[in-house]
């Protein structure tokens, strides 16, 4: 590993019209570099691939912040779906995108035309998934008008689970152990696949 990583993490020896894509800048840190990084380690077959992007938090400056961190990374996760696709990866790579919660839709901290924020909201929030079997140009799940509740197809966590562990061809309900006299799996004993995800 410690002598195919400096070449892997190279990012010099993509073509001008990669770089362009991505909007990657060799030799420095961003989440562009990263999405670049992450195709050459799927070409790789790295199987489980995780990017992260910092600060993704606006409990202030919503305004200001959201911007900036939407141009970070919708140009580059863009790219990589492209990417994939035209190299043909796509159909056997999973994409998602995604977070432990959602925002609220009401402000949080001080108030003003051009600051405020958004504290964190459990109860619904939205998240994307690509390739890999899942079914392309849909929406699951439909919030109130205020975007406070889910009031259609609402997907509990053990469900996506569930129906990521299928993706990746493995079935949720057989990978049992058994512990203090109670069996867990990997979506508790909870989780259903959720065909209408599917492709």
């Amino acid at each position: 590993m410690q002598s195919s990583v400096a070449e892997l993490a190279d990012l010099s020896q993509e073509p001008a019209s990669v770089h362009e894509a991505y909007g990657t800048e060799p030799g420095k840190v961003s989440f562009a570099n990263n999405c670049l990084l992450a195709r050459r380690l799927a070409e790789r077959g790295v199987r489980f691939i995780q990017l992260y992007m910092r600060g993704w938090d606006q409990h202030g400056n919503l305004p200001g912040e959201i911007r900036l961190q939407a141009q970070a990374v919708d140009q580059p996760q863009a790219a990589l779906l492209a990417d994939l696709k035209r190299r043909g990866m796509l159909d056997e790579t999973l994409v998602l995108w995604g977070g432990e919660f959602g925002r609220t839709v009401y402000s949080q901290g001080e108030l003003s035309t051009t600051n405020y924020g958004r504290d964190h909201h459990p109860r619904c929030f939205t998240l994307w998934m690509a390739g890999g079997g899942v079914a392309p140009g849909i929406t699951y799940g439909r919030t109130d008008e205020y975007g406070y509740t889910v009031i259609e197809n609402p997907l509990e966590v053990h469900d996506l689970h569930a129906t990521l562990l299928y993706l990746l061809g493995l079935d949720h309900e057989r990978l049992v152990f058994r512990h203090q006299g109670r069996d867990f799996r990997l979506t508790d004993v909870f989780g259903r696949v959720v065909p209408e995800l599917l492709a």
